[in-house]
């Protein structure tokens, strides 16, 4: 939905809004936080849900929660002592509405992919000497959302194979969201059997709506489960070539308001 400067493009705008007005359900879906993906979605005005954390929250805009995937305490735990001697910083996101939504624990900021998210996101956010920390607060014994790291792309797949190698993998899903012309990468954790496509097909049995009723558009990994759900699943021009080889179909990058291209021509063009 939005183009390479982080802004959403009119022709983006109103093509959701004329989709709005057709009666179709609105949902961002989105490995972004609910911090970070609020603002976004505030920017939209129209009626819609957001899918944040990969699936792991289902909220409003206004932050009413509507469903949960979150990680058992004591499993979370296990994973952040157990990735520590090969990685670097990491990062608890909660269900919470104060800074406590993300806590951290050895993050670089300064590096040029984190900096800009530091600076929009701070008032979110809590620094911890050792993140397990984080887990031990009596007075708000709540299970996590995700576990978050983020690095090169080299960096985040090792670690995504240390994981895969220890005996609570079983136990979550791993997802990597890819960015090779940066080199940057977003390697997060969450509850077993969470993906955007999980609950979004969840979501849709609460609506009564059947895959065939759905369109998802995506461009990363992140999104094959979301896409492979849907009966019109649509890859966006500037996608990873994992999704542009899948065989489904592909509009316009993200600068060429592709996401509007695609509503108008699986949406606003039916009767």
């Amino acid at each position: 939905m939005l183009d390479s400067d982080g802004q959403i493009p009119e022709a983006n705008q109103r093509a959701i809004h004329a989709a709005a007005e057709r009666g179709v359900e609105i949902v961002l879906a989105t490995g972004r936080t609910f911090h970070h993906a609020q603002p976004v979605a505030r920017k939209l005005e129209t009626e819609l849900v957001l899918l944040v954390s990969n699936g792991a929250l289902v909220k409003t805009p206004d932050g009413e929660t509507l469903a949960t995937r979150l990680i058992p305490r004591e499993l979370a735990r296990e994973l952040i002592l157990s990735t520590r001697p090969v990685r670097q910083g990491a990062a608890l996101i909660f269900d919470r509405g104060d800074a406590g939504q993300y806590v951290w624990e050895r993050v670089d900021w300064s590096h040029p992919q984190r900096a800009w998210y530091f600076e929009r996101n701070r008032v979110h956010m809590t620094e911890l000497p050792a993140l397990d920390d984080a887990l031990d607060d009596a007075e708000d014994s709540v299970d996590p959302v995700q576990l978050a790291f983020t690095g090169g792309v080299a960096e985040m797949r090792t670690l995504a194979d240390h994981v895969r190698s220890l005996p609570d993998a079983k136990r979550v899903t791993l997802t990597l969201t890819e960015y090779e012309d940066r080199d940057f990468s977003l390697f997060d954790i969450t509850a077993e059997g969470c993906s955007k496509g999980t609950t979004l097909a969840e979501w849709a049995v609460s609506r009564g709506i059947a895959p065939a009723a759905v369109m998802a558009v995506g461009d990363n990994l992140n999104d094959q489960d979301m896409l492979a759900f849907a009966g019109h699943p649509v890859v966006m021009g500037n996608a990873v070539p994992e999704l542009k080889n899948a065989g489904w179909p592909t509009t316009s990058s993200h600068d060429a308001a592709g996401l509007a291209l695609a509503i108008t021509a699986l949406v606003l063009t039916n009767p």
